[in-house]
């Protein structure tokens, strides 16, 4: 088989249950729907992060974002970024003679040596972070200069209207797969919203309930526009489209915010709510149509599937990612242990087969705050939970703590934590030095 496309969509805080095959209510995604409907849908899949840029950094380098130096979310003051020395999946498809372009958000650092086009890609256009992080912010003023777009390293406008995003991420996709369509290509398509503040084309205001309904009809419709193009040029059956989100909804802002269904918290916390997030996958030929797969794996797992499927080497320096695509195929695969991290790179949570532990840790307190309105978020309160184990088939809210009645599965889970700290450190048990410091890559 020849050089397959790849086309990997990204949605920045978009919900669990903000697809329609996922259970969304009032509003409709029947092209985010026909991709599950003609592939496969997990149900169990993660950000390896609850925030923007460590999930990404995860997502694009195969490896946990504290061993590549990302913790949390960069902002415009920050001086660091994904360092030239890790491989990205675009460095891995341009090796392979992909032409690579990223259209949207970036977040990895926004200063030149850490761009798009420094990392793999032939051509960017984008935001270099989130777009709330302007001087116009719903939270009220913040110490951040005019945004910008860009593309490449050039400076297009400053402080563009948030409803222009999606179309203008979009139009630069199809242009892409129209100029490449007879050379092999790697889309990353990450669209800044439904990442508040929201907007949408004139086009799609006040089809839904809510703005945040109206974005996403826009993101799915402009989904649509790029599997049709596929279909138009004869590059469906040739190409791997995956659909994911950064990580879970950011809820303290109530009715600009999308919805994670039966999971616990949101965005910013390592509960279920927080890390759980759609993921769909197309491959004819390669994924079985209509695959429902609750097989756990991570936005880490990117990286070495893709590279199988194009039949790239592996990055040279270690990362923590598998292949899934044996999973994709509807073949079960051993279960494995999952971590994640938040806070300044601390271990706060594992998954192993049908248990988390959550270390103790605080965490932000959202299922129960007053429903935002206007796009000003709530404010939210902290907690605090122990050691405590759950049991997610049994109880997938995560509302009932076991660990008193499982003491070997806690100790088990806690082993599988303690080897992972070794390795790559922790922020509360770690004298490295900055939270930003990547671990040993010689693990």
């Amino acid at each position: 088989m020849e050089k397959p496309n790849v086309v990997l969509i990204v949605t920045d805080d978009q919900g669990w249950a903000d697809v329609g095959c996922y259970g969304a209510r009032d509003f409709a995604t029947p092209n985010l729907d026909r991709l599950a409907r003609e592939g496969a849908r997990l149900t169990s899949f993660y950000a390896a992060q609850p925030v923007c840029s460590a999930s990404r950094a995860a997502i694009l380098t195969g490896c946990y974002p504290n061993r590549v130096g990302i913790a949390g979310a960069l902002v415009p003051s920050s001086t660091h970024g994904l360092a030239q020395s890790e491989t990205t999946i675009a460095e891995l498809a341009r090796e392979r003679g992909y032409a690579t372009a990223c259209f949207g958000k970036w977040h990895l650092g926004h200063r030149p040596p850490f761009l798009p086009t420094r990392h793999g890609f032939d051509e960017w256009f984008g935001v270099p972070y989130s777009h709330d992080m302007w001087p116009f912010h719903p939270d009220g003023p913040k110490p951040w200069t005019d945004l910008p777009r860009m593309r490449g390293d050039a400076v297009l406008e400053l402080n563009p209207d948030p409803g222009t995003w999606t179309r203008a991420c979009s139009e630069e996709a199809l242009r892409f797969v129209r100029e490449h369509e007879h050379e092999p290509f790697f889309l990353y398509l990450a669209h800044p919203l439904p990442h508040v503040p929201l907007g949408t084309h004139p086009d799609f205001r006040g089809r839904t309930s809510t703005a945040y309904g109206d974005v996403i009809e826009e993101i799915d419709h402009e989904t649509g526009r790029l599997l049709q193009l596929l279909d138009e040029l004869a590059l469906a059956d040739h190409t791997l489209v995956l659909f994911t989100s950064d990580n879970g909804p950011w809820t303290p802002y109530g009715e600009h915010a999308g919805s994670a269904g039966p999971w616990r918290e949101s965005k910013g916390t390592v509960f279920e709510g927080g890390v759980r997030v759609p993921f769909l996958a197309r491959f004819p030929g390669r994924i079985p149509a209509g695959l429902v797969c609750d097989e756990p794996a991570m936005g880490i797992d990117l990286l070495p599937t893709i590279a199988r499927w194009i039949g790239a080497p592996l990055p040279a320096l270690p990362i923590d990612g598998r292949d899934i695509s044996a999973t994709l195929s509807g073949a079960p695969s051993p279960p494995r242990p999952f971590f994640f991290w938040y806070e300044s790179n601390e271990l706060q949570a594992v998954r192993y087969g049908r248990w988390k532990l959550h270390f103790p840790h605080r965490h932000r307190f959202t299922d129960e705050m007053p429903r935002a309105l206007g796009g000003h978020p709530a404010a939210y309160p902290m907690r605090e939970i122990g050691l405590a184990l759950f049991d997610l088939d049994a109880d997938p809210g995560e509302r009932h703590d076991l660990a008193a009645h499982h003491p070997t599965v806690v100790a088990q889970l806690s082993g599988l934590a303690h080897s992972m700290r070794q390795r790559l450190g922790d922020s509360l048990t770690s004298t490295r030095g900055s939270e930003n410091r990547p671990a040993d890559r010689t693990q």
